[in-house]
């Protein structure tokens, strides 16, 4: 199986400069064990979200790595022109040789769509219409397309991207809903939510991948994201988890409580709600690897994608936890 991250690049107490090169070098980690890819989220005005521009980070972790795949998981097309959208994913693709994967949605808080001056009622629209328009441009030499937001005339596409017809595409799923569509696009998808309800994903998207693609098509990955911790003990583990968890959370939180909303998709406050959950994991090696044994099977995932960093975790805790959950860990979740 393989196992990827998931990153908010969320605020710390730390100077920006030293913040990036950090996680910089944990990216470097993440090259050097073997992590299949690293997934980031786009975030605005908020400190959950210190990459704003994902390309600008990832252009830079395209020059810090080597085999690892990367990627915005995902893009929120109602904050793109869809035409530089589709040079930059064309540049990061042929910088890194290839190893670009992309996510597309319509955004996760219409309070940071707001704040570009977007009507959040408007985002699913602007959505499905991008994706179209964007693989339209970057499988074609010229752009002719008419839709609702968006309209071009015989526009020259001068970049193409590496890998053809394009670099896999990847959508977060969170109801039966979209793991149809997902499917029938044959998307790469990755659920945040616990277990039980991600099953009822899986197995609709399962479903419907047959009946569109034949029961012979390979499936794409099926990913489930939690938030993780690995240290040499148990104790030292949930300490670390317990302390850094509530940091994140007020981070994700932060805008909701600045315009008293709620979010649409809530996390526990604390880590041991996100372990009731299912969504935490922290642990000693063995303890991690049979907890998350048992989440891959019941959530019918086949692909883990593990938030190392997060809250206050230093750099040393998490190359730690990612050392030991490369070492000890993924080898036995096959």
């Amino acid at each position: 199986m393989d196992y990827g991250v998931f990153d908010h690049l969320d605020r710390s107490d730390m100077p920006l400069t030293d913040y990036y090169e950090a996680r910089l070098k944990l990216v470097e980690a993440y090259d050097r064990e073997g992590f299949y890819a690293y997934h980031l989220a786009e975030h605005h005005s908020t400190p959950l979200g210190m990459a704003p521009s994902p390309s600008v980070f990832l252009a830079a972790v395209a020059q810090r790595t080597r085999r690892l795949r990367f990627g915005p998981m995902v893009y929120a097309l109602p904050l793109y022109h869809p035409i530089r959208l589709i040079e930059e994913i064309c540049m990061l693709d042929q910088m890194s040789g290839g190893r670009l994967d992309i996510g597309f949605g319509r955004g996760a808080s219409p309070i940071e769509l707001a704040a570009y001056g977007q009507d959040p009622k408007q985002a699913q629209r602007i959505y499905a219409e991008g994706v179209d328009l964007i693989l339209q441009g970057l499988t074609q030499k010229t752009l002719d397309f008419a839709g609702e937001f968006f309209t071009f005339r015989d526009v020259p596409m001068e970049l193409q991207p590496l890998q053809r017809p394009h670099p896999p595409l990847w959508y977060g799923v969170h109801s039966t809903e979209s793991a149809e569509r997902a499917a029938r696009r044959r998307l790469n998808i990755v659920s945040l939510d616990p277990a039980e309800p991600t099953r009822t994903f899986t197995d609709r998207f399962r479903e419907v991948w047959n009946e569109v693609h034949g029961n012979g098509a390979d499936l794409p990955k099926i990913g489930l994201g939690r938030f993780i911790v690995v240290a040499d003990d148990d104790e030292t583990a949930l300490r670390v988890a317990r302390r850094a968890y509530p940091v994140w959370h007020r981070s994700f939180t932060y805008l909701f409580r600045l315009r008293g909303s709620s979010p649409t998709h809530p996390r526990p406050p604390d880590f041991d709600g996100a372990v009731a959950s299912g969504q935490g994991i922290a642990g000693g090696p063995d303890t991690v690897k049979t907890l998350l044994r048992a989440q891959l099977q019941s959530a019918g995932a086949n692909y883990f994608i593990g938030q190392f960093a997060f809250g206050d975790i230093s750099l040393d805790e998490a190359l730690r936890s990612v050392n030991l959950f490369a070492e000890h860990v993924a080898p036995g979740l096959d």
